[in-house]
């Protein structure tokens, strides 16, 4: 934790944080921080700054907060991905929240198993506990926006155009004859199917929508590698 994330509601009337739970624990067990130490913080969805711990027990911190910046700049990219399997889920999530990415679509697709809508990674506090995590990591405050389509053509016909549109449409495939861009126009949209790829009638609604094919090279990459090596070309635009 590299960031101590709180929402308005943890404020006491005299602007105090009073933190209890996993928090607590880690600034007592990993932190070790004592009265009088600092730590940084940030308010969800808002600035971010520092922290003066006031008292803290194995139950309770009470923090005096000073928020002075505001957190790092999104990266200009939405993703759409695949439904992985659960497994996976969790550190994708993460990983993207990480990297600055602010909107993600899971969808469905042929390759994608049925069990998979039913994990409970998928529910609101699963979703919001792993991009959490991942905005900690990075510093940032602004939470990732994560949208669930179970029906692929509905996705692909309807929603999918307007995604595209003023972007530039990557579609992730592995047999495609022009490479991932090195340095990618802004914004972006990435598009990633499941292990596997998606089927050819798919990949055409796809393309259709204004998706163009690129490819990363000629291995067969697991989703998570795929969209770590993707992402990676956005991350220069930030520097």
């Amino acid at each position: 934790m590299n960031l101590l994330i709180f929402e308005t509601d943890e404020l006491d009337s005299n602007q105090q944080l009073k933190l209890r739970g996993r928090r607590v624990q880690h600034l007592n067990k990993i932190l070790k921080l004592q009265v009088g130490d600092k730590v940084r913080v940030g308010e969800l969805q808002g600035e971010v700054g520092l922290g003066i711990v006031r008292s803290i027990d194995s139950g309770l911190a009470i923090i005096d907060i000073s928020l002075t910046e505001a957190p790092p700049a999104p990266l200009p990219l939405s993703v759409v991905l695949a439904l992985p399997r659960p497994k996976m889920l969790r550190r994708i999530l993460r990983g993207l929240a990480e990297t600055g990415v602010k909107e993600i679509h899971l969808i469905n697709s042929f390759r994608v198993e049925k069990s998979y809508w039913q994990s409970p990674l998928l529910q609101s506090e699963a979703l919001h506990e792993a991009l959490i995590a991942g905005l900690e990591q990075a510093m940032d405050t602004a939470l990732p926006k994560v949208s669930l389509h179970r029906r692929f053509r509905p996705f692909a016909e309807d929603s999918l155009p307007g995604l595209c549109q003023g972007r530039d449409a990557l579609l992730a495939d592995l047999g495609a004859k022009d490479s991932y861009p090195e340095a990618p126009s802004a914004p972006s949209l990435l598009v990633v199917g499941p292990e596997g790829g998606f089927i050819p009638f798919e990949r055409e609604l796809i393309q259709q929508a204004g998706a163009r094919c690129v490819g990363l090279g000629p291995r067969m990459l697991r989703v998570e590698t795929a969209l770590h090596c993707a992402v990676g070309r956005h991350l220069t635009l930030l520097n």
